[in-house]
C-alpha cells in the first residue's frame, strides 16, 4: 500500500490535469454511504432520504451499507480507511463525537475525516414523568438537589447523547441521579411511563404523543436553539449557562476528499434541503434541515468531541 501511494504522489504532480479529469467527472460510478447503524432506524431513514435524492441529481446510485457496532464507531472507522475518492461517504449522529473517548477508536475524529456538511438538528427533550412533582426545569432542579442520588434516570443505552446531555445536567448543577440504561429508546420510555424510571431524555417523534395525552411533562430542550414545534419550552441552557447537547445527523468523506468533490456535495445536500417533500419527511421525524458549509459542521464536531470527552473523563463512563 504505502508503495503504491508513494507512485501515486508523484504521478498525481506530474500529470495535474489527469486529477483535475477524474475529480470534474466524479461520480462516475456508484458511491457508497455508509451508515454505522442498523437498517431502520433514524439515522438510516436520514442517509436513505438524502441518498436518493443525490442519485437522482447526479445519475448514480449513492448506495446505503449499513455497518453497525461498537456505537457506530465500526462503520466510521471503515470510512475513514477507505481511499478518499468521493466514493466512500458516511452519515453519522451526534453520538460519533464522544466515540473519540468511548470507544478509544484509532483515528481522530476532527482531523481524520473531511466534513461536507450536517443534515438535520434533532431536537431532544428532557420530561418527567406527569406524577412527580416538577413543572418546569427549575423545579426539576431543586428536586435533585433535595434529593440527592434517589431519582432515576433512564437512557437508551449507555455513552449515547442522551445518557451524556443528564450526566453534563448534573455536572454543570451539582446534582445526582441514578442512571438506568437500556437497550434503546423504547424500553426506557416504557419504564417512565410505568414510574420506573422518573425522567429521560428523547426525540419528539417518540415522546411526543405522550407529552400531548399528559402522562409525560416536558421539562426542556436540550438543544441549542428551541425547537419549532415546542416554540414555548425553554432550553436547559436558558437556565444552566454553558449546556449545550445538540442531536444532530450529517455526512462526511475520508480526510484528503477533493475539496471540489465535497463542495459539489455540500452545495447538493443545501439544495436537497430546501425541497418540500425533504423537509416535509424530516419534520415528520422530529427533525429540523440543517444545512451547513463544511468548515462550519467540523467546527462543531471539534466541539462536541471536546464537550463529551469532559463529560466522560469525569463522570468516569465506559461502556461494554
Amino acid at each position: 500500500m504505502k508503495r503504491r501511494l508513494a507512485l501515486a504522489l508523484p504521478l498525481a504532480a506530474a500529470f495535474p490535469g489527469m486529477v483535475f479529469s477524474q475529480v470534474s467527472r466524479w461520480p462516475d460510478k456508484p458511491v457508497k454511504v455508509v451508515v454505522p447503524f442498523p437498517a431502520g432506524g433514524s439515522t438510516d431513514a436520514v442517509a436513505r432520504l438524502v441518498s436518493i435524492k443525490l442519485s437522482e441529481e447526479y445519475g448514480q446510485q449513492f448506495v446505503i451499507d449499513n455497518k453497525p457496532g461498537a456505537g457506530g464507531s465500526i462503520g466510521a472507522e471503515f470510512v475513514v480507511r477507505a481511499p478518499p475518492d468521493g466514493y466512500t461517504l458516511c452519515v453519522v449522529t451526534s453520538s460519533y463525537a464522544p466515540n473519540a473517548v468511548l470507544y478509544k477508536v484509532p483515528y481522530d475524529p476532527v482531523t481524520g475525516i473531511a466534513p461536507i456538511s450536517m443534515i438535520s438538528n434533532l431536537p431532544l427533550i428532557l420530561v418527567v414523568n406527569s406524577s412527580l412533582k416538577a413543572n418546569n426545569l427549575k423545579e426539576f432542579l431543586d428536586l435533585l438537589r433535595a434529593q440527592p442520588g434517589v431519582l432515576n434516570f433512564g437512557s437508551s443505552g449507555a455513552g449515547g447523547t442522551p445518557h451524556l446531555a443528564a450526566e453534563l445536567l448534573q455536572q454543570l448543577t451539582g446534582t445526582k441521579m441514578v442512571h438506568v440504561a437500556y437497550k434503546g429508546e423504547s424500553p426506557a420510555l416504557n419504564d417512565l411511563l410505568a414510574g420506573q424510571v422518573q425522567a429521560t431524555i428523547g426525540t419528539e417523534l417518540a415522546l411526543g404523543p405522550h407529552i400531548k395525552s399528559g402522562k409525560l411533562r416536558a421539562i426542556a430542550i436540550t438543544n441549542s436553539q428551541r425547537s419549532p414545534n415546542l416554540p414555548d419550552l425553554p432550553t436547559v441552557g436558558e437556565l444552566v449557562p454553558g449546556f449545550v447537547a445538540d442531536g444532530w445527523a450529517g455526512m462526511w468523506a475520508p480526510a484528503g476528499t477533493p475539496p471540489e468533490i465535497v463542495q459539489k456535495l455540500n452545495k447538493s445536500i443545501a439544495r436537497i434541503l430546501t425541497l418540500p417533500d425533504v423537509q416535509e419527511k424530516l419534520r415528520a421525524s422530529g427533525a429540523q434541515p440543517a444545512p451547513t458549509t463544511p468548515d462550519e459542521f467540523g467546527r462543531w464536531i471539534a466541539r462536541d468531541v471536546v464537550t463529551w470527552t469532559r463529560v466522560v473523563k469525569t463522570a468516569n463512563i465506559t461502556v461494554n
